[in-house]
């Protein structure tokens, strides 16, 4: 074979490897306008009847709600974790360290049903030694289902904030505190916007972890407060409900925003420091002297 038709054959290749990954997940794009009543590919009609169901249905009502508020959540509270454990190990010195990154990279890698069974003991059954007591009580409840994905989502801030960390110059926050700036001083007005982008990027993960989280949720969530995931899984469960691949189309097209935006974020971190370099605001020696004002 000619080097063009190598060329040709990986491009096609290439193309049908496309096209397994994003076949399943485009087909419930048109599904989720169907105008039948049960799920058919090709879509029979087409009609947004599925999409006015969510707004309408108890069902999806109560479960959108839950959704965002325990995504939100999670996301704050993963990423001020995240992010001080990052301080933690790249700024410390100390025995362990390679022990407790990989403990808190651990989810990553251990079954996420095994995760979810822990979080079920941990959070809704609770752990009782002697008189001391932890966790339990939880089943059923936003808090427990923000605890829980907190556990999933805690290692992308930590990873992105770790390797946002590494970039840092540690000379302007040694100038800083030499000038006078307190430690928190210095990692709010210099560190902070040094890792801004890895910061960013680690809660937009961390939101995403949540979103579409399905297994951990189930274990601990209840007829009243669940998430959207377990939501569409009990409904194909019982029936081809085309509102499921309504609702599907919704969280992919949110998540494609927010990875979108990810694409973005580098690009306007360029053009805001840009525009501050030039006026003088938050240069490198512009922002030492703020931290130290």
């Amino acid at each position: 074979m000619t080097v063009r038709s190598w060329r040709w054959l990986w491009r096609a290749w290439a193309v049908l490897a496309a096209a397994v990954l994003l076949a399943p997940i485009l087909v419930v794009v048109p599904m989720s306008f169907t105008n039948s009543s049960t799920l058919a590919f090709p879509p029979e009609g087409l009609s947004l009847r599925w999409y006015g169901e969510l707004l309408t249905n108890p069902q999806w009502t109560l479960r959108i709600p839950v959704s965002i508020e325990t995504a939100f959540a999670t996301a704050i509270l993963a990423t001020v974790l995240g992010t001080l454990a990052a301080l933690g190990m790249t700024r410390g010195n100390f025995p362990g360290r390679g022990l407790l990154t990989a403990l808190f990279l651990a989810p990553l890698v251990v079954p996420i049903i095994d995760l979810a069974v822990g979080d079920y003991f941990v959070w809704a059954l609770g752990w009782q030694v002697g008189s001391v007591g932890f966790g339990g009580g939880l089943a059923g409840t936003v808090p427990g289902l923000v605890l829980a994905h907190t556990v999933l989502a805690f290692p992308f801030p930590f990873i992105t904030v770790s390797t946002a960390l590494t970039t840092v110059d540690r000379t302007l926050e040694l100038a800083a505190a030499g000038l006078g700036a307190n430690p928190l001083r210095t990692f709010r007005r210099i560190t902070l916007p040094l890792i801004r982008t890895g910061v960013i990027t680690g809660a937009i993960f961390a939101f995403l972890t949540s979103w579409d989280e399905v297994v951990v949720a189930s274990f601990l969530a209840s007829p009243r407060v669940s998430t959207v995931p377990v939501q569409i899984f009990t409904e194909l469960r019982q029936s081809y409900d085309p509102a499921a691949a309504a609702i599907s189309t919704v969280l992919l097209a949110s998540a494609v925003v927010l990875v979108g935006l990810l694409a973005l974020i580098p690009v306007l971190s360029r053009r805001a420091y840009g525009r501050s370099a030039g006026g003088g605001i938050m240069s490198a020696e512009g922002g030492v002297a703020a931290a130290a004002g």
